[in-house]
C-alpha cells in the first residue's frame, strides 16, 4: 500500500507512527502541501478534497481522512478494540482531537512553523491559544486519571491526539503545567518500534 503525506504534519505523521508500531509495509510518498502538489489534477485523482494524508490500497482504492485511516488499519490489532463501546471512547476522542484540539493547536503551530508567524495572521495565531490550552485542559484531566486516554492502555485514540499534542510547543503551546500530559508523551515515545517526526 501507499500512504500519501508529508511527515512534518501531525494527521500525516500519526498514520507514519501507526504503520511503524503494528509494522504494516508501505510505500512512503512525500507531498508538498505548499508547493500545491495536492491541488494537481493527478492527486485530485486521488482525493477530490485535495488533501493528506491519504491511504491507496493495493486494489486502486483510496481512503483519505486520518483518524479513518487510522481505523481502518488498526482494525483487529491490539490498538484497537472488538468492543463496540471501547471503539466508541476511541472515536469520542478522535472526534475531539479533530473539532476542540486540531483546529487550534495544528493552525497556531502551521501559521508559526510553515508560515513563520507573518504580522497578518499575528490576531489569528494569538487566538488561537485560548482554545488550544482547553483541550490540552481536558487531556490532562484524564491522563491524570489513566496512562492512557482509554481503557489505560494504549489506542489510536493516543496516537490520534499524540500528532499534534507532541509538537504543541511550536505552535506557542507551553506544556511545562501538564505534567501528566508530558508523562504520557514518553509513554508513547517508549514505545517499541516508536518512530519520530523527521
Amino acid at each position: 500500500m501507499k500512504i500519501y503525506g508529508d511527515i512534518k504534519s501531525g494527521n500525516c505523521y500519526k498514520i507514519k507512527l501507526l504503520a511503524s508500531i503494528l509494522d504494516i509495509p508501505h510505500q512512503w510518498e512525500h507531498v508538498d502541501i505548499l508547493a500545491k502538489e495536492t491541488r494537481t489534477t493527478a492527486f485530485l485523482s486521488k482525493n477530490p478534497n485535495g488533501k493528506i494524508p491519504l491511504l491507496e490500497l493495493p486494489d486502486g482504492r483510496y481512503l483519505a481522512e486520518s483518524n479513518a485511516i487510522l481505523n481502518f488499519l488498526a482494525d483487529g490489532s491490539h490498538l484497537s478494540s472488538a468492543d463496540p463501546l471501547v471503539r466508541a471512547q476511541i472515536l469520542q476522542w478522535q472526534f475531539f482531537e479533530q473539532y476542540s484540539h486540531e483546529p487550534y493547536i495544528a493552525v497556531a503551530r502551521y501559521i508559526a512553523k510553515y508560515l513563520g508567524l507573518p504580522e497578518a495572521r499575528r490576531e489569528e495565531y494569538d487566538a488561537k491559544q485560548a482554545g488550544g490550552h482547553k483541550a490540552l485542559g481536558v487531556i490532562e484531566c484524564q491522563l491524570q486519571k489513566s496512562e492512557y486516554l482509554v481503557e489505560n492502555r494504549l489506542t489510536i485514540a493516543d496516537i490520534s491526539l499524540y500528532g499534534y499534542t507532541h509538537v504543541a510547543e511550536e505552535g506557542g503551546f507551553d506544556l511545562s503545567s501538564y505534567s501528566a500530559i508530558r508523562g504520557w508523551l514518553k509513554r508513547i515515545q517508549e514505545q517499541p518500534a516508536y518512530v519520530g517526526m523527521e
